[in-house]
């Protein structure tokens, strides 16, 4: 499949890149172990609203990777635990970024199988922090170029407006006002997606 090209992340909507991201495939290539995964859930992140780690357009060694121009990976370690896995978009110095929540795995069910420790793959990629293991994601991911280096999205399945449900984003009460935001998107009936 085609690797999407870096423009689709500079649009200045991250709504509509949470969206757009929908059937989109992820991929990893680490030493020649492919696995590969179809997009089923997202949240977007702007430096406009409390949720997001850049909150005001402020910089901080964690987040400096969001002022960068569209199409790096951003991963951050969440509880000292959980790798999270974002797409930075926008333009350069606008914050924005779209976390990805769920995959269905596709390719490379033997090398998710053994990162999780399993023999199943029954729901190794339904959660942000479930994915990111399965996939082979880390730190060392963080700022990587998502279209030359061994993490890309590809070009997937045509998604259409009816497929595609919206709710408030999870786990970030503390935005306030800014959790109620309708900006976590996910694949109608997909038994994928995360547990809330």
């Amino acid at each position: 499949m085609k690797v999407l090209p870096q423009t689709f992340y500079w649009d200045k909507n991250v709504t509509r890149i949470a969206k757009n991201l929908l059937g989109k495939v992820l991929v990893t290539n680490i030493q020649g172990k492919k696995s590969r995964g179809i997009i089923v859930e997202t949240e977007a992140y702007s430096y406009k609203e409390r949720g997001c780690h850049a909150y005001n357009n402020k910089m901080t060694a964690r987040n400096q990777i969001m002022f960068e121009k569209g199409g790096l990976a951003y991963v951050y370690l969440c509880y000292g635990i959980h790798h999270l896995f974002n797409v930075v978009t926008n333009g350069s110095g606008k914050a924005e970024a779209v976390l990805l929540r769920a995959l269905q795995p596709v390719e490379g069910f033997a090398w998710m199988t053994h990162r999780m420790n399993t023999s199943s793959i029954k729901r190794i990629t339904s959660g942000p922090g479930k994915l990111t293991k399965a996939m082979g994601i880390d730190r060392t991911f963080n700022g990587k170029d998502l279209i030359t280096s061994e993490v890309c999205i590809e070009e997937g399945m045509k998604v259409n407006n009816k497929q595609i449900v919206t709710s408030a984003r999870i786990g970030i009460d503390y935005a306030g006002p800014d959790a109620k935001l309708p900006w976590r998107f996910y694949l109608k009936d997909n038994e994928w997606i995360s547990k809330v």
